[in-house]
């Protein structure tokens, strides 16, 4: 109930103020915008820091639960979980079910817009707040100019990347750069979109710092080569699968940077990179950050209930949760058929076949078996209990949500390099051997499209099944589950369709 209050609260207030009072709440740790000293520089730093506290957060924010499960379903690796019932809207999602009432009407889409766009809002806001700021500096201050610019690309490279994970669930959505216009905007074509990132990108990326992100000067803050990232992505989306596309070019070029720059590698151990050691890694070019302090009690910065969400259900804390999203026995048979042991028993947590019968995982832990029969779940999410903080029971309590990776870099660099009759061999063999597997020689395009599968599977940004969709294979893979063209896309939410009717 909380949850849809939030959303007709949203709702609401967006018809009586045109979003600007949304956004009206203290950014982290500041005061109301309303008794901000512009004046004072030193605080310039704020709405880029609340900003950051927001996307790690669920209302607005990259990591509701529900949201996730949305962004996840659609592909071949992923199941709802659970019992059959519980959200069962997201198993008829999976299945492309979109003229089902329930879905055209389930709560969970409203919400995913919310979340997204209401981040996007408030980094407007934030914009805003640093024009403000800039306003105040003082003629010939090119220290504090340059800071400017460089707090208004890192804003901009987050909403960039909220704007593509709103158009990869709903397709064809508005691109918000002004709140006033939220209820009039409207909509622009996901290539469009695409096109957009790609230009915000360009601009942010003179003005970022030249580092990786944990070597920022803010730890964590997205720098120079996560706007190129997210520009790669978006070229390779318009590009899909036209081998000709001179947006292939963009990829190479976007991801030779990063390559070349010699900031980053590829963590070593692929079990361990998303657990405690594997925080912000040389690996990392964008994480959600989060912390228990070490403290056994007390304050602590969560993703709400994005780990309990996909926690083993019937299982002893601390590893423990919901019971949703299960790996299904295809990515399991793949990975089998490939010998891929390190990335099966980092994708996979298996459980015991009853509910009295345990496995044991890996770290040690044992898994109980549930009532639905589901012996799979989400292995990325799991937290062995060893490596928690002692006195902590909350699934997941410390460890970060992992965005994007070198490990993508370098698998488009070497889709991009294949697909225009280039060897992409060296990229490609390094995340493959990162993997414990033989290098291959001569790799083909659908070997790299087969290793992005495996590297990927059942993370939380729904790569495989845009992989699907921007090569054209959707149609033939996910037709058992009802997919055909036209289906791509849930229906954005009725409630903001009587918002504006441009949608």
């Amino acid at each position: 109930m909380k949850k849809i209050i939030n959303i007709c609260l949203f709702v609401s207030v967006l018809v009586a103020t045109g979003c600007s009072k949304f956004l009206d709440r203290p950014l982290e740790d500041q005061a109301p915008p309303t008794v901000i000293d512009y004046t004072n520089l030193t605080t310039m730093y704020s709405p880029v820091s609340g900003m950051y506290r927001a996307a790690g957060g669920e209302n607005p924010g990259f990591s509701h639960w529900v949201d996730l499960g949305i962004r996840t379903v659609r592909g071949d690796d992923v199941a709802k979980g659970s019992s059959p019932g519980d959200q069962g809207t997201l198993t008829d999602i999976k299945n492309f079910q979109n003229e089902n009432p329930g879905v055209v009407s389930f709560w969970g889409n409203g919400n995913y817009w919310n979340d997204h766009f209401g981040l996007v809002l408030y980094i407007n806001e934030a914009l805003a707040d640093l024009d403000r700021y800039a306003a105040n500096i003082p003629a010939g201050d090119a220290a504090n100019m340059a800071l400017n610019n460089q707090y208004k690309s890192e804003l901009r490279v987050v909403r960039a990347w909220a704007h593509m994970l709103v158009s990869r669930v709903f397709g064809d959505v508005p691109i918000v750069i002004d709140n006033n216009t939220i209820t009039t905007i409207p909509k622009s074509t996901t290539t469009e979109i695409r096109q957009w990132i790609i230009r915000e990108m360009d601009t942010a990326a003179n003005f970022l710092e030249d580092a990786r992100p944990n070597q920022a000067s803010h730890v964590g803050a997205v720098t120079k080569y996560t706007a190129l990232l997210i520009k790669a992505k978006a070229a390779a989306d318009i590009a899909g699968n036209d081998n000709g596309s001179p947006y292939w070019d963009t990829v190479i070029q976007a991801t030779d940077e990063i390559i070349n720059s010699g900031k980053f590698s590829l963590y070593p151990d692929f079990y361990q990179l998303f657990k405690i050691p594997g925080k912000l890694s040389n690996e990392a070019l964008y994480e959600l950050q989060y912390s228990d302090f070490g403290t056994s009690t007390g304050t602590s910065v969560t993703p709400g209930a994005f780990f309990d969400f996909q926690g083993p259900n019937n299982n002893e804390p601390p590893v423990a949760g919901w019971g949703f999203l299960s790996p299904t026995a295809e990515i399991e048979n793949f990975f089998q058929s490939r010998n891929d042991s390190v990335r099966l028993k980092t994708t996979i947590l298996y459980a015991g076949a009853t509910p009295t019968t345990f496995a044991t995982t890996p770290s040690g832990d044992q898994i109980r078996g549930n009532a639905n029969g589901q012996t799979r779940f989400m292995g990325k999410a799991y937290l062995p209990k060893n490596q928690m903080t002692p006195g902590r029971t909350g699934y997941g309590s410390n460890n970060n949500v992992r965005v994007l990776r070198f490990a993508d870099v370098l698998l488009l660099n070497a889709e991009a390099k294949v697909r225009k009759g280039q060897n992409g061999d060296i990229p490609f063999n390094a995340v493959r051997t990162r993997a414990k597997l033989n290098p291959i020689t001569g790799v083909s395009l659908q070997q790299v499209l087969d290793e992005r599968r495996a590297e990927f599977a059942c993370e939380w940004w729904g790569e495989r099944y845009n992989d699907l969709i921007r090569t054209g294979q959707a149609a033939t893979v996910l037709a058992p589950n009802g997919f055909a063209p036209g289906k791509e896309y849930v229906p954005i939410p009725q409630s903001q369709r009587d918002l504006n009717p441009n949608l």
